[in-house]
């Protein structure tokens, strides 16, 4: 698909809308198959699939790429088990908002970790934000559940991994498809390894439909096509096109979530959620190297996956 077929603006809303049902596609996968076993199956099969170019790699980025993976990949699998987890225990249109304060919490982890210091409108942004997250969760009636919790813990772990993943690519010639092989096959084996420590455990595999249909969609569309087009839309993007992708996506997933499985947000979760994204949106908009490398590090090449701007 060259460029002329697809507009860049066309593709980011794709990717958006592809990455935003991916938390609805996790929660109809987890109604067959503990957290764990959806983790592992989906990376273990997007390492299989890559595994062939992987080989195809010269010594020195093969070297590079394990290097990279093996911290990176320890970030990785504590995101999509926090991610995963979460889905699971709330409403995925909340997941989809929640997940978008990576956005927020990525300017003071760099402040922390590289010294600098944020822009002042984040601090407004962060206002707007936690007022939102107060609605959206029902903090406000005095509740926040388990898995909103966890997906406040999986925004920061993203944050986190973006400041990571930064510090360890620069300036080195490293081939995202090729981390992304290593990347899946160790968060996967790393989910096998933790399974059997968990008290549902691993059970036999699922033999229904609805579940290797959803993981078939997670692993080809959401990290492996969701990949290939990002990259592409990348090389012709621009701060606002991508902060068209960071802000319309917890929207998305907020939509599949009330389109497919018949979720309701309330007045209330609506309110607090477009809060939340609209914050993020502002605050993505100007900042081209900033919003560009947060997107690139930190969500999803696996990584790529989890950027900040997600697992699902």
């Amino acid at each position: 698909m060259s460029r002329t077929l697809i507009p860049t603006e066309l593709l980011l809303l794709l990717i958006a809308a592809i990455w935003g049902s991916s938390y609805s596609v996790v929660k109809t996968a987890l109604a067959y198959y503990p957290v764990a076993g959806v983790i592992a199956i989906r990376f273990l099969l997007t390492a299989l699939l890559l595994t062939p170019y992987w080989l195809r790699l010269p010594g020195t980025q093969k070297r590079a790429s394990l290097i990279v993976a093996l911290p990176t990949s320890l970030g990785l699998l504590a995101i999509f088990f926090a991610e995963t987890a979460g889905v699971a225990q709330t409403n995925a249109g909340n997941a989809a908002f929640l997940v978008s304060l990576c956005l927020l919490l990525t300017p003071p982890v760099e402040w922390l970790w590289f010294g600098k210091r944020p822009a002042a409108k984040l601090w407004l942004a962060a206002i707007v934000s936690l007022l939102g997250t107060w609605l959206l969760t029902g903090m406000a009636s005095g509740r926040l559940n388990h898995g909103d919790a966890l997906m406040l813990l999986a925004a920061l772990l993203r944050a986190v991994q973006t400041c990571m993943t930064t510090r360890l690519t620069a300036n080195q010639a490293i081939d995202s498809m090729g981390l992304t092989a290593v990347q899946g096959l160790m968060v996967g084996s790393g989910a096998l390894l933790i399974a059997p420590w968990l008290a549902d455990g691993l059970p036999a595999l699922p033999q229904f439909g609805n579940f290797w249909l959803a993981i078939g969609y997670l692993t080809v569309f959401c990290t492996l096509f969701a990949f290939w087009a990002m990259n592409r839309a990348l090389a012709h993007s621009s701060p606002s096109k991508v902060a068209l992708l960071l802000g319309s996506e917890p929207l998305w997933g907020a939509l599949f979530a009330v389109l497919w499985l018949g979720e309701s947000l309330g007045s209330h979760g609506w309110l607090g959620g477009l809060m939340i994204a609209g914050a993020a949106l502002w605050l993505a908009w100007p900042g081209a190297s900033r919003t560009e490398k947060s997107v690139l590090a930190g969500r999803r090449p696996l990584a790529q996956e989890v950027s900040c701007q997600r697992a699902d």
